[in-house]
């Protein structure tokens, strides 16, 4: 008797994933070194707290974030505070993305401010890009913001309404997600002022991945303080 033969055919279906946070590595973290040009967050810095300098709210005069370590340094029961290590891990919305702050520098610029209309440009590393998130938040209430992106064959505008980081992300939004969400904020006497409800929004502008971008440009309207964290690039493989 001729023994029984079964083949087992198997169909692979590739998943489409709405972003690429799920391929760690292949990101690019923006070097806006230059931009910086405010300090927001509170560090533990060789056991002393060096308090926020320019904040995320009330012009940068009204509150600022802490780390876990400098807020549990100060004794705050209930602690939403930044994570420690500010290289923010991927979720399935935005792939990870390294902020500037630190716990061991106590005296170096974190972001970069736009009080009322400003704007603010960096180059990337000339590649094509299927992601680029900018780090952002907006405080008293939202801000208008356009994009310029400079390819190597022309420029493209884009517009995005940024809303107020005590604004939970609307569901069906696919260029927001949360970097860090539902954070507690701090006076510059680093009391809490309140616990809860605020964010880091990540600002997918989607650029032509048919195209080498080399530079973005950001302009801001007249509404909202504006906070740029930081820019990360997924390039097209």
């Amino acid at each position: 008797m001729k023994p029984k033969i079964t083949l087992l055919i198997i169909f692979y279906i590739p998943m489409v994933f709405r972003v690429y946070g799920q391929r760690p590595g292949r990101e690019i973290q923006i070097n806006i070194d230059t931009l910086l040009n405010a300090r927001p967050v509170t560090t533990l810095t060789h056991g002393k707290l060096v308090t926020w300098s320019k904040g995320i709210d009330g012009d940068g005069q009204g509150d600022g974030y802490l780390t876990m370590a400098a807020a549990l340094f100060n004794k705050d029961k209930v602690a939403n505070a930044l994570p420690d290590n500010s290289r923010i891990e991927a979720t399935p919305e935005h792939p990870s993305i390294a902020l500037h702050y630190k716990n061991n520098d106590g005296t170096g610029y974190q972001t970069r401010f736009v009080s009322g209309e400003g704007g603010f440009g960096f180059n990337v590393p000339p590649k094509k890009y299927m992601g680029m998130y900018l780090s952002v938040t907006s405080a008293e209430g939202g801000s208008q913001l356009e994009i310029e992106l400079t390819y190597q064959d022309g420029t493209a505008i884009k517009n995005c309404w940024l809303p107020d980081y005590y604004n939970d992300i609307i569901a069906r939004d696919t260029c927001l997600s949360y970097v860090v969400h539902d954070l507690g904020k701090w006076d510059n006497k680093n009391n809490m002022a309140e616990p809860n409800h605020h964010n880091i929004d990540a600002l997918n502008i989607y650029p032509d991945p048919r195209r080498i971008l080399l530079h973005i440009r950001v302009k801001k309207g007249a509404a909202g303080y504006l906070v740029f964290w930081a820019a990360t690039g997924v390039p097209v493989k």
